[in-house]
This record gives structure tokens, C-alpha cells and sequence, in this order.
């Protein structure tokens, strides 16, 4: 049935008038391809700033339509945002804290697979499976101890006119136990899914009701958060569609947004300063679907891809 939905999709908004999608597997990272046109970048290995916020397990760059890099990594205002990411402040193993995944400190990811996966003939799906440990958590033998074990899928589909579709979804296992997760300790609670793009002066935030004002705490989740910006150096125009799953725990999430120098954000768990277990019984699995567009999508085709994507994820 999934694999029907999927097939009906492309036909609807697709045809048959696309470039071959491709992904190729290197050292380091995954390159997804459509033709000649460079789709996104999934970081395998680790990645550094002269040895200083290692970081893997992240996409960048994420490009446009008009293939310029939309997302930032290391930008100078916060060193440890990197492009889409997905991380935590709290990781917890009863009551130690071991490390924080989203400032990158005695934290560590290891990407120990990659693998292709063609869902059909058309969207092409990245499997990756990733070891979170902690410089902090050593066992009788000096070495790290695998705390959490994660799975995620990246699929991507083919370009339309005027968009193009990526489904992320992330599922997490715990390696023991008693392993909780949460966001930053504060009021705004921040910590999950997020997208560090580039902003322009005249950035706008848009869901399916009209206009969305940030403020420094989170604002209420609704159904999509469409990020309408232009890229710094180019100066090009694009939008950039947050859709999270309705079977996402918790859902609908809070968004934490930002007008400039920072990172946008669907937090889970919500109120984040407050840690929630992992449970190994039952693994929590996280949902996400972007849209990049020109910056001319209209409200009613988005509708109809999250519809669609409920649809999808529903036989998941």
C-alpha cells in the first residue's frame, strides 16, 4: 500500500520528465544527485573546525532549485550549528549527563553504515545507521561506550517545476535501560530536529494560517513552517518547507524561530528542559519532510504534499 501511495504521488506531481536520481558513497559523506544538479550532502565522517566542534551525521550543504547552498555550517555566531541537524543538550544514562550533542561537547557520532535503497523507480532512499557515545561514558577497557543507537532514512525525490521533496526520518534505540534525552535547560527549551539556513533581512515565516511572528520562546506548532529567505552571497531566492509528521510524539510540535544568526527549530520534547526516557521496547522515531521551493509555492500544493506525506507515513 505505502509503496502505491509513493507510485501515485509521482505520477500527480512528478510525470515522467525527470533526470535520473543518483547517490554516490564516498569516505566521507553521501552526495545525492539528480543529473547533473547536486541535490544535498549527508556527512558520514567527522568534520571539524581545526579540531574543534567535531561533528557528523548532518546534512550540508542542502541546495536550492537553482543548486546554491541554502544551509550554513560553522557559521561564526554559533560554531556548533551545522546545516539539517538533529540533536540534543540532554543525554542522560540514569542520572549522569554524558555530553551535549547540540553544543558538541564530549559527544560523538559514528556513522558505522551507509547504505542505497531504491524505494521505487523513481525516489532513492540513504539508510544510515549511527552509534551516539560520549568521551565522558568509558567502560572497564578506556573506550567510549555506545550509548544510543540511531537509524535514519533520507529519501529524495525527483525535482518538479518548482520544488522538490526530501523525507528524513530518524529513529532512535537506547543501549540501556535508562536513557533519557531533552533539549536546553531554559525557557525556550530548544533541542531536535533543526535547520541552520541562510536569512536574509527580509526573511519571512509563513504556516498554512497566514504569517508567523517569532519570539524568543517557542510559538505555537501548527501544521508547516515555510521559511521564505534569499541566499547571502547570490542573493537567491528560496523557501524551504518544515513538515512534521502527525505521528510524531507530541506532535503538533512548538517551532523555536529565528529572524537572523541562528537556527529554526521543531522542538521535541516539549517543555525540552525537561528530559523524557528512550524506550527500548518500542524505539521513538521522528518524521520530517522538506520542501525546497523558489519561493513562489503556493499554500494549496503544500497542503497537498503534507496531506500526501500524512498519507505515506500512516502505512510506515
Amino acid at each position: 500500500m505505502r509503496e502505491a501511495i509513493v507510485f501515485c504521488f509521482f505520477l500527480f506531481f512528478f510525470g515522467n520528465g525527470f533526470a535520473q536520481l543518483e547517490v554516490n558513497i564516498l569516505d566521507d559523506k553521501a552526495l545525492f544527485m539528480e543529473g547533473r544538479d547536486s541535490v544535498l550532502v549527508f556527512q558520514t565522517e567527522p568534520k571539524s573546525l581545526n579540531g574543534s566542534f567535531e561533528r557528523a551525521n548532518y546534512i550540508h550543504p542542502l541546495y536550492s532549485l537553482d543548486g546554491v547552498a541554502i544551509t550554513e555550517d560553522f557559521p561564526k555566531d554559533h560554531l556548533h550549528h551545522r546545516g539539517i541537524f538533529w540533536a540534543w543538550h540532554q543525554l542522560y544514562l540514569n542520572d549522569t549527563e554524558y555530553g551535549d550533542g547540540w553544543e558538541i561537547r564530549d559527544f560523538e557520532w559514528e556513522v558505522v553504515s551507509t547504505s542505497e535503497i531504491k524505494e521505487n523507480s523513481m525516489a532513492l532512499t540513504l539508510k544510515s545507521e549511527v552509534i551516539w557515545k560520549s568521551a565522558t561514558a568509558i567502560n572497564d577497557t578506556d573506550e567510549t561506550r555506545p550509548l544510543v543507537k540511531e537509524t535514519n532514512w533520507i529519501t529524495v525525490y525527483p525535482k518538479a517545476s518548482n520544488y522538490r521533496a526530501i523525507d528524513i526520518k530518524i529513529q532512535l534505540y537506547p543501549l540501556f535501560d535508562t536513557i533519557l534525552i531533552g533539549g536546553s535547560e531554559n525557557e525556550k527549551g530548544y533541542g531536535g530536529f533543526s535547520a541552520r539556513v541562510q536569512l536574509s533581512e527580509d526573511v519571512k515565516f509563513k504556516d498554512s494560517k497566514g504569517t508567523v511572528i517569532p519570539e524568543n520562546t517557542p510559538v505555537a506548532g501548527k501544521d508547516w513552517i515555510n521559511i521564505l529567505s534569499r541566499t547571502k552571497e547570490s542573493n537567491t531566492k528560496y523557501g524551504l518547507v518544515i513538515i512534521p509528521s502527525e505521528k510524531n510524539p507530541g506532535y503538533p510540535s512548538p517551532w523555536i524561530l529565528r529572524e537572523n544568526n541562528s537556527m529554526q527549530n521543531a522542538v521535541y520534547p516539549h517543555p525540552g528542559a525537561t528530559s523524557i526516557p528512550l524506550s527500548n521496547v518500542k524505539p521513538t522515531i521522528l518524521r520530517y519532510r522538506l520542501i525546497i521551493h523558489n519561493g513562489n509555492l503556493d499554500d494549496s500544493v503544500i497542503s497537498k504534499l503534507q496531506h500526501q506525506y500524512f498519507e505515506q507515513t500512516q502505512q510506515d
